[in-house]
């Protein structure tokens, strides 16, 4: 079997994981959900849901992977206590490889748009208005050139390994992420109309939130947002060096993951707002803020469009920032299915990684070309029930099924005394009990009520 990698350094593994769980999901889903869910509502639920359900989970992904040193399929297998825990690993692998390769399938339609989006600024400043018609328009051979080329950057990142693709490029892209974002939230708060929308994302209004609606949003946005139940953060997992304390890089994530969630919220909130002010429309016909999709491709780039000069500046910046970040999050994805080829087929990586990534661009394109059938289908699918479920069932694998002796022992390595500290004295039964009974009631409640 090939030689497994191993990330160099905490901050290698912390730029890694955060760029896998900072995506665009939290830079537009996390702040447009919370502006029209409840606004604080959305976001105190959010939170919650975070520290309460996702962030165990997560360090029950971490924990499985660095013990098992394997992808998700084998690693779950070698937890079994016999063959019918060994065929519920089996299951629960491969729907985490297929969910998270539908995931990345929607994911890359959207990082081809953000990357023609960063091209078309440029084209525009220079005069070249048919290549910039052409990169606005929401036209086939667009999204098809686009969403190639992202997958195709995705493809050569994975081919060259943990530490000089993964983690290289981990720790290049994150910093600039934050220093791109930061730059932003400065700026459009000297606009008019900023503090509007400040006021939305931050001002509570309590009334939506037990609305089962919004919390199964909010426990969906908080286990993609984290990248759970589809094997990405146990195959990280399964490169942390043994000297290096889980407990302590898991909150590193989350609290990462969590901080950048938040101050994505700080610059889309305020920038529609600013739009409004500039007489840019930002709500739907039924009156509901534009979310998704909508806000990328149709409010933003308007916003830019009365900016003049500076415009074209910010909307290169920004677009810049997004494709980063759907970039630090597709590798991640990509790395789940190739790890498992590798390692239970003996091929190299590089053609496990071409084979894999072209096969998931044939699935990319063919949403593209029925993208009103399949685009909202596939996404709902994957991120509101598939990933919350496969995340419950990890925390069964570590809670019921792995002895708890074994758990210690694995938590032991790079934190001697773990056994006496607070972490462990309520982490096992909130992994245990907790997470899958709340996880659970969700659904309960969303089916029923």
């Amino acid at each position: 079997m090939p030689a497994r990698g191993e990330f160099s350094s905490r901050f290698g593994f912390l730029m890694a994981a955060s760029g896998s769980a900072i995506g665009l999901g939290n830079i537009w889903g996390f702040p447009t959900n919370a502006a029209s869910n409840g606004g604080a509502a959305f976001l105190l639920v959010y939170l919650v849901l975070v520290f309460g359900l996702a962030w165990p989970a997560l360090m029950a992904e971490l924990i499985i992977g660095r013990h098992a040193q394997s992808n998700a399929v084998r690693a779950l297998q070698g937890l079994a206590r016999g063959p019918l825990t060994r065929r519920l690993g089996t299951i629960v692998g491969f729907a985490g490889i297929l969910t998270v390769s539908l995931i990345l399938s929607f994911y890359a339609i959207i990082g081809g748009w953000m990357l023609a989006w960063a091209v078309e600024a440029p084209a525009r400043l220079l005069g070249w208005e048919a290549a910039s018609s052409w990169l606005r328009a929401d036209g086939l051979s667009r999204n098809v050139l686009f969403d190639a080329l992202f997958m195709g950057l995705t493809i050569l990142i994975i081919m060259a390994g943990v530490r000089n693709g993964i983690e290289k490029w981990g720790t290049r892209l994150m910093p600039s992420l934050f220093l791109i974002l930061l730059g932003l939230i400065v700026y459009v708060m000297t606009l008019d109309g900023a503090m509007d929308g400040l006021a939305v994302y931050l001002i509570p209004d309590f009334s939506e939130a037990l609305d089962p609606q919004l919390i199964i949003s909010a426990l969906g946005q908080a286990f993609f947002s984290l990248s759970l139940g589809v094997g990405t953060m146990l195959v990280y997992g399964s490169y942390i060096s043994p000297r290096e304390s889980l407990s302590t890089v898991g909150w590193m994530v989350a609290a990462l993951d969590t901080s950048f969630a938040f101050l994505a919220g700080l610059l889309i909130l305020p920038a529609m707002y600013v739009a409004l002010a500039s007489g840019v429309e930002i709500f739907d016909a039924s009156g509901a803020l534009v979310a998704g999709p909508g806000l990328i491709v149709a409010v933003l780039p308007a916003l830019f469009d009365t900016m003049g000069g500076a415009g074209g500046i910010i909307s290169v910046a920004f677009f810049i920032l997004m494709s980063i970040a759907a970039l630090t999050s597709s590798i991640s994805m990509l790395e789940v299915p190739v790890a498992y080829v590798v390692e239970t087929r003996g091929i190299s990586r590089h053609r496990a990684t071409l084979l894999i990534g072209l096969l998931i661009t044939a699935i990319s394109l063919t949403i593209v070309a029925n993208f009103g059938v399949l685009f909202d289908s596939v996404v709902t699918l994957t991120t509101e029930y598939s990933q919350p479920l496969l995340g419950l069932f990890f925390a069964v694998f570590v809670g019921w099924i792995w002895h708890r002796h074994g758990v210690l022992e694995e938590l032991k390595k790079g934190h001697a005394g773990v056994e006496h500290t607070l972490f462990w004295k309520f982490w096992p039964f909130y992994i245990r009990y907790v997470c899958p009974v709340a996880i659970l009631a969700v659904y309960v409640q969303l089916i029923w009520f």
